[in-house]
C-alpha cells in the first residue's frame, strides 16, 4: 500500500508539473490569438479576460496529453533512480507498479467530467458572448425551449422572430410557425402564421398563411389577409442555424441528457451532441489508457538504451489513440456508426493493447 500511495503521489507531482508548464505556453499565445480578432479600443485587460474564460476549454481537450506526459515523466524518473529495479526486486510486477498511476488517472478523468467540464461549459458560454461583444458580432441565432424553436433573423433596421412547434433534422423546415417582424426600436410591424415554412435560397416560403399587419392598423385582425403561399426574405442558412446550437462544450454534462431531449422533440437528431455526450463519459477510459501506453514504452532500465526512441514511439501512440478517437467521433456525428459504439470502442481498444504490449514486455 505505501507503494502504491508513493508511486501515486509521483504521478500527482509529474502531471501538476506538466499541467503548470503548459498553462505559461498556453495563455500567452491564446492571449496573442485574441488580440488579433479585437477592435483597437479593447485594452490589455480584455485580451487576458478572453484568454483565462479560453483556458479551461483548452486544459480540457488537452488532458490526455498531460496524463501521457505525466506518466512519462514518472517512469523515466523511476527508472533512472534504479527505483523501478528494487520495485521488481521486492516482488511487484509491472502491472502492480502501474496500477495506481491507471487509478489516479481515472479519478483525473472523473473529476474532470464531474467539475471541470461544468466549469468549461459556463466559460465556453461567457467567451462566446464577451468576445461577440468587444467584436461587434452577432449573438446567437437560435434557442430551444418548452414552446418549441425560436430563431431569429434580419438587419439592423428590421428584425425577424420565428418560432416554430416543431422541425426537420437541420431547422429548415419549419411546421405551425409564427413570424414576427419588428422595427430597429422593437416596435412590432407585422405576424405572420403558417402551416409550414421551408427555408430555401435567401427566403422562407410559407404555406397557409395568415397575416396581421399590426403597425399603422387600428384593427390588425380587420385587416388580416390569408394567403396560400408567400415568400419573405431570409437572411439565415442551414449552415447557420446548425452552428447557432454552438458547440456542445458550452452544455454542462449535467445538463447535456435534457438539452439532446430537446432537440428530439423539436425534430433535431441531435447526433452531435449525442456523440459529445458519450465521448465525455468514456473519458477517464482514455486517460487510463495514455498511462498504460507510457508505461508499456518506459518500465524499463535506461540502460537498456534507446530511452528517446521509446518516448517517442509512446507519444506518437498516444496521439494515433486520439487521432482515432476525433475520427470515430465525426463518424458518430455524421450518423454512419452507432454512437455507442464510437464513444467506447477506442479507449477499451488501446487499454487491451496497452495492457497486451505491457505483459509482453515484461513477461515476453
Amino acid at each position: 500500500m505505501i507503494l502504491h500511495l508513493y508511486i501515486a503521489r509521483r504521478f500527482l507531482m509529474a502531471f501538476g508539473i506538466v499541467t503548470a508548464v503548459f498553462v505559461a505556453i498556453l495563455l500567452p499565445i491564446d492571449m496573442a490569438d485574441q488580440l488579433r480578432g479585437l477592435n483597437e479600443g479593447e485594452g490589455f485587460t480584455a485580451v487576458l479576460q478572453l484568454a483565462l474564460l479560453n483556458l479551461p476549454r483548452s486544459l480540457m481537450g488537452l488532458l490526455p496529453l498531460f496524463v501521457m506526459l505525466a506518466t512519462l515523466l514518472l517512469f523515466l524518473g523511476l527508472a533512472r533512480t534504479s527505483e523501478l529495479v528494487v520495485v521488481r526486486a521486492a516482488g511487484r510486477s509491472a502491472l502492480a507498479a502501474a496500477a495506481s498511476p491507471v487509478v489516479v488517472a481515472l479519478i483525473i478523468g472523473g473529476l474532470a467530467l464531474a467539475l471541470l467540464n461544468p466549469l468549461v461549459a459556463s466559460t465556453a458560454r461567457q467567451f462566446e458572448l464577451t468576445r461577440a461583444q468587444m467584436t461587434g458580432g452577432e449573438s446567437r441565432t437560435v434557442s430551444l425551449t418548452q414552446g418549441g424553436l425560436w430563431l431569429r433573423q434580419g438587419t439592423g433596421s428590421e428584425q425577424t422572430v420565428i418560432r416554430a412547434r416543431a422541425t426537420n433534422s437541420d431547422g429548415t423546415h419549419l411546421f405551425d410557425a409564427s413570424f414576427f417582424t419588428f422595427d430597429a426600436n422593437g416596435l412590432l410591424l407585422e405576424r405572420m402564421d403558417a402551416r409550414e415554412a421551408v427555408l430555401e435560397r435567401g427566403a422562407w416560403d410559407l404555406a397557409d398563411v395568415r397575416r396581421w399587419p399590426i403597425a399603422g392598423s387600428d384593427n390588425a385582425e380587420a385587416d388580416a389577409r390569408t394567403f396560400a403561399v408567400l415568400t419573405l426574405p431570409s437572411t439565415l442558412t442551414a449552415e447557420q442555424i446548425r452552428d447557432s446550437f454552438g458547440n456542445p462544450e458550452t452544455v454542462s454534462i449535467f445538463d447535456l441528457p435534457g438539452f439532446i431531449r430537446q432537440l428530439n422533440d423539436a425534430g433535431f437528431a441531435a447526433l452531435q451532441h449525442r456523440t459529445w455526450f458519450q465521448m465525455q463519459l468514456s473519458s477517464p477510459l482514455v486517460m487510463a489508457a495514455m498511462v498504460l501506453i507510457g508505461a508499456g514504452f518506459t518500465m524499463r532500465h535506461t540502460r537498456f538504451g534507446k530511452t528517446g526512441v521509446m518516448v517517442l514511439a509512446a507519444i506518437l501512440l498516444g496521439f494515433g489513440v486520439v487521432f482515432i478517437r476525433r475520427f470515430a467521433e465525426v463518424l458518430g456525428e455524421t450518423g454512419q456508426v452507432s454512437v455507442t459504439l464510437v464513444a467506447w470502442t477506442p479507449p477499451i481498444a488501446a487499454i487491451l493493447l496497452a495492457l497486451g504490449f505491457l505483459l509482453h514486455t515484461e513477461d515476453g
